[in-house]
């Protein structure tokens, strides 16, 4: 139960219930949304796995909090997580809520996967201030676990500036839901540390991971924190991966490894897809 699937683009394609149903009763441990609530036509902004053009297919992201609610409604143990949410283009306020209603009568279920973007014309065109994106998204987290976890919360930041308000209900963990930040900056593994609750890379390797976990294991304690409760989870490997692959990632310090399926015209073939993949990693 340490595998789980990242939704291929077109994301919105297949019906989420349905993918999400195969995929728990296949023993999937999680199934993970993208975002990107809007591209602007004309970019800059080189694509980060390539540094050239962004893929077509980066134009047909889903909504990622209907897709796992629709998935919640008809899934009982797989977890629902986000890798990622842009936080710097989301309101705090509203955010906290849609969180705590999908984790609530998800009895639990949910994965907070953050992230603070890499393209500079959408996180403007948002709203985000691109040059300081994590500084706004650290904000973003802060006013959040305030929300989540105080009767009258407030926050008063840079960013993000309110009063006492009631925020209810109350995500169903306590305190609030794992944050795992996403990325490969050169201070991520600082943030996680100061105030995430894991690290969700991807484009890493075994050895990679084995190097960050003695690192983290090191910043957490730094910060009076049990290593243990700070966790690594790799994100979008290819859908040809192994289970010695997968294995070599849970050896090397890592929770969970989530899979990226090629993407399929029809639920049959998406179903076919996915039990050959649970066949080869899910043990």
């Amino acid at each position: 139960m340490s595998v789980g699937i990242v939704v291929p683009l077109p994301a919105y394609t297949l019906n989420p219930a349905f993918i999400a149903q195969k995929a728990e009763a296949l023993g999937f441990e999680s199934i993970w949304y993208h975002e990107h609530p809007i591209l602007p036509v004309d970019s800059a902004s080189p694509f980060p796995a390539t540094g050239g053009e962004i893929p077509w297919t980066y134009r047909h992201f889903s909504e990622p909090y209907i897709s796992l609610a629709m998935a919640a409604a008809v899934t009982g143990t797989i977890k629902l997580a986000t890798g990622i949410t842009l936080v710097t283009e989301r309101n705090p306020l509203i955010l906290a809520k849609e969180i705590s209603v999908l984790d609530l009568h998800s009895n639990g279920r949910f994965i907070f996967g953050v992230g603070a973007g890499w393209n500079r014309e959408e996180t403007t065109m948002m709203g985000g201030d691109f040059d300081h994106r994590w500084t706004q998204a650290r904000e973003a987290v802060m006013a959040l676990k305030a929300l989540w976890t105080q009767d009258e919360a407030e926050f008063h930041g840079h960013y993000y500036d309110f009063p006492p308000v009631y925020c209810y209900p109350k995500p169903a963990q306590k305190p609030h839901p794992p944050i795992l930040l996403g990325g490969n900056a050169p201070n991520v593994l600082k943030r996680v540390a100061r105030y995430a609750d894991g690290w969700l890379p991807n484009r890493i390797t075994p050895s990679q991971v084995e190097e960050s976990r003695k690192t983290l294991d090191a910043l957490a304690a730094e910060q009076g924190r049990d290593p243990a409760s700070v966790v690594i989870s790799v994100f979008g490997q290819p859908p040809d991966t192994t289970r010695d692959q997968v294995d070599a990632f849970l050896n090397a310090g890592a929770v969970r490894v989530a899979v990226w399926p090629t993407h399929c015209e029809t639920e049959q073939e998406m179903g076919e897809q996915l039990e050959r993949m649970a066949e080869a990693l899910v043990r």
